[in-house]
């Protein structure tokens, strides 16, 4: 798979530009804030739907403009598809497949399949667990595009009983400062008794949503785990060896608070093994799920928020006996994240073909030797996006066709 055609209007910063493309290595140079990162960005975009920079959709948007218009030509062995996204901030955004339009944006992801590595990863090691929870989601997404469905019923289930039990905890507030019971018998007097009840049903959708999601989960882990200890070895070969694990809410309990940063994440408080969440007792995750929720439902009413879930889950690093959060160098938590990315690479090749390679300025941020050992991986890929401030930042192994980029301009040189 490669990209043959990139077209944008009214993208960030361009308002027009047409670019082709071909297979091997492709180079955009130029100095920083003029648009380099904003091509390979749009390209992020259509096999994500979501951007590496922006959480939202409106910087997007070229200022003065109300919608953006990405167009991407993919060339999979003989056959040619071109994608069309309509991006709206405030309002659904659109597709076309080969021009004609889909019923929902979300029909189209998947049809593209990228790797990206930006400066943005080091959070995926050092940040906090939301940025590693979007790393599992999104590759799920990128192997399976059902996932994608399954991720926006889960978001859904999950505002709407964030919404109930925000309602809830004002009313209990009212009810305390009226000085009556604190019990479910005066949470209903106070005018929401019909919360409980309206809350067991949006549990079950919860469990049953948030089961499929955690499964998923599980099993990419498990699929992940000897791409990364081995990518990761051979970025970083004197450390000691990368470990993966999953942190679940089901083992934690749940109602700890917030990491900082990150309000819907619990504390750090140690890593449970994949194969214990996946069977105990032969309880499905979709019971432990709804058990959790009515043992957490006290402290859920309490303080308006989901404590249980998914979206409060995170993807335990480690090097040897140790977390990699807060105890790897910089250089180990550069290589830790550059081996999640090359795992995901290798993981969607498995499956067929290779996804699209996009490095956004990464070798301006690795020594030498990390620079070359990266180089060396990712070479033999079909297609190599690389952005890049001057020329000297693309390794030779990496050479190939470049455009310059300055001033709103984008030129082929070679």
């Amino acid at each position: 798979m490669h990209v043959a055609h990139l077209s944008l209007t009214d993208f960030r910063s361009y308002a027009s530009v047409e670019l082709g493309l071909e297979p091997g290595v492709t180079a955009f140079v130029g100095p920083n804030g003029q648009g380099k990162t904003n091509l390979v960005e749009a390209l992020g975009y259509v096999a994500t739907h979501s951007s590496h920079r922006v959480a939202s959709d409106a910087p997007l948007v070229r200022k003065g403009a109300t919608r953006a218009i990405v167009r991407c030509a993919i060339q999979r062995d003989d056959r040619r598809a071109l994608i069309e996204l309509e991006i709206n901030p405030g309002r659904a955004n659109r597709a076309r497949l080969n021009r004609s339009p889909v019923s929902r944006a979300r029909d189209v992801v998947g049809l593209l399949r990228t790797v990206l590595f930006a400066p943005e990863d080091l959070a995926l090691s050092k940040g906090d667990p939301s940025e590693r929870r979007r790393f599992l989601d999104d590759l799920l997404v990128a192997r399976a595009p059902r996932f994608a469905g399954v991720r926006a019923d889960y978001d859904r289930v999950l505002k709407q009983r964030g919404a109930l039990l925000r309602t809830a905890a004002q009313a209990r507030r009212g009810s305390r400062s009226a000085r009556r019971q604190e019990s479910d018998a005066g949470f209903s007097a106070a005018g929401a008794g019909d919360v409980l009840s309206t809350l067991e049903v949006w549990d079950a959708h919860l469990a049953r949503h948030g089961a499929e999601l955690l499964r998923a989960r599980l099993e990419l882990i498990e699929a992940l785990r000897p791409l990364v200890a081995n990518a990761y070895a051979t970025l970083a070969p004197s450390s000691a060896p990368a470990t993966l694990a999953y942190r679940s809410t089901l083992s934690t309990g749940g109602d700890e608070e917030g990491a900082p940063g990150d309000p819907e994440a619990p504390a750090e408080r140690g890593s449970f093994d994949t194969q214990t969440l996946s069977t105990d007792l032969g309880k499905t995750l979709e019971e432990r799920l709804r058990e959790r929720l009515l043992e957490v439902r006290q402290s859920e009413l309490e303080r308006g928020v989901t404590l249980v879930g998914p979206h409060r889950d995170d993807l335990i690093l480690g090097l040897g006996d140790l977390p990699a959060r807060g105890y790897a160098s910089h250089g180990e938590s550069w290589s830790f994240a550059l081996a999640l990315r090359l795992a995901a690479y290798d993981l969607l090749r498995a499956d067929g073909g290779d996804p699209v390679l996009i490095l956004d300025d990464v070798f301006a941020e690795l020594d030498s030797q990390r620079r070359r050992r990266l180089a060396e991986i990712v070479a033999p890929a079909e297609q190599v996006l690389i952005t890049a401030a001057v020329p000297d930042d693309v390794p030779s192994e990496l050479s190939g066709g470049r455009y310059d980029v300055a001033e709103g301009s984008v030129t082929r040189v070679r």
